[in-house]
């Protein structure tokens, strides 16, 4: 049983307490792990018959979306995107010479996370996308969750901490690469000697 995974559930700052549990009593952290693992497995099973773009009332980690810039005002939007695992199917060519193995299926340059913040950005077209974290996992897909904010919405342009989303050249930053996910795949978190050839 992958615990680490169940835990993701519980805010850093209480998670420290419960893993002091595990040192105390036994049992007790194995009924909390276990009570976890419903509530998460429970929530996939309503995600996977759904649609794979579904918006959420709150933030389900509500302490990683603050970190990213959320608050609890309108105009913040929070979803829950669902994401295919595995090779991409290449697009089919006609005529010409084929190669012997065909190529049929692809990986893309970009992460699934960026892939899923691209689409939830293609379905509310008037937000922009501020970042993203891995939510859970399946066998068959990956779930994200997406933070979105409305740079024409009153209350985010009267924020002075939130109010640069509002600048023209904010426009469109989850497909310039601009977002976290994007600039850790371009190679933008280290810089200077080694990092050479991250970019």
């Amino acid at each position: 049983m992958n615990e680490k995974k169940f835990l993701t559930a519980i805010e850093p700052a209480n998670r420290e307490a419960v893993l002091a549990l595990k040192e105390k009593d036994v049992n007790a952290y194995k009924a909390l792990i276990k009570e976890l693992k419903v509530i998460w497995v429970n929530r996939c099973r309503v995600w996977r018959g759904g649609s794979a773009i579904q918006s959420e009332d709150k933030p389900i980690k509500a302490w990683r979306a603050r970190e990213l810039g959320w608050k609890d005002k309108p105009g913040f939007v929070a979803v829950v995107a669902r994401v295919e695992k595995g090779s991409r199917k290449r697009r089919q060519f006609s005529g010409g010479r084929k190669p012997s193995k065909a190529y049929s299926y692809t990986n893309q340059d970009k992460s699934k996370q960026t892939m899923a913040e691209e689409r939830v950005n293609r379905k509310f077209p008037n937000c922009e996308v501020l970042g993203s974290y891995w939510l859970w996992e399946d066998g068959q897909y990956k779930y994200y969750e997406v933070i979105l904010v409305d740079p024409n919405n009153p209350h985010v342009k009267n924020d002075k901490e939130i109010n640069w989303v509002c600048d023209a050249m904010q426009r469109g930053r989850v497909y310039r690469g601009l977002t976290p996910s994007a600039k850790k795949s371009r190679g933008l978190r280290t810089r200077g000697k080694g990092s050479e050839k991250a970019r």
